[in-house]
């Protein structure tokens, strides 16, 4: 197996590789926030759920069931979707330019795509 950006031997999964990519952006964004706009409140909840969304999906990889895994999925879906309002926030508040908004918000929304077609997959398996 190939190395994941993250360092760990995983498989080639694109959920799993840019929830982790999108995480170092989130991280990154954090710092900029924090050192450059005295932003602490929002910065502190963008990270938290933006830095969620990769470690849901990597708890998913050892879920008990089925079940379970799509219950760890949709607990990551939550979190992009928490991570998308603050983003929205952070550029209707100015904190963030309109470049970055876009970006960022372009990169959650793909995650947010990946994460519903795996949800919708995973229970069409087990329930037939």
């Amino acid at each position: 197996m190939d190395q994941d950006p993250d360092g760990y031997k995983r498989g080639k999964s694109p959920l799993h590789t840019k929830s982790y990519l999108f995480a170092v952006r989130i991280i990154k964004m954090y710092q900029y926030l924090v050192e450059n706009k005295r932003c602490y409140d929002i910065a502190h909840q963008v990270v938290r759920s933006g830095t969620s969304i990769g470690a849901s999906v990597r708890e998913a990889e050892f879920a008990q069931s089925p079940q379970d895994f799509v219950h760890k999925l949709s607990i990551s879906l939550k979190e992009a979707n928490e991570t998308d309002y603050w983003l929205h926030l952070l550029s209707d508040t100015g904190f963030i330019d309109g470049k970055m908004f876009e970006s960022m918000s372009s990169d959650c929304n793909e995650l947010i795509a990946i994460l519903i077609s795996s949800i919708k997959t995973s229970k069409q398996r087990y329930n037939k």
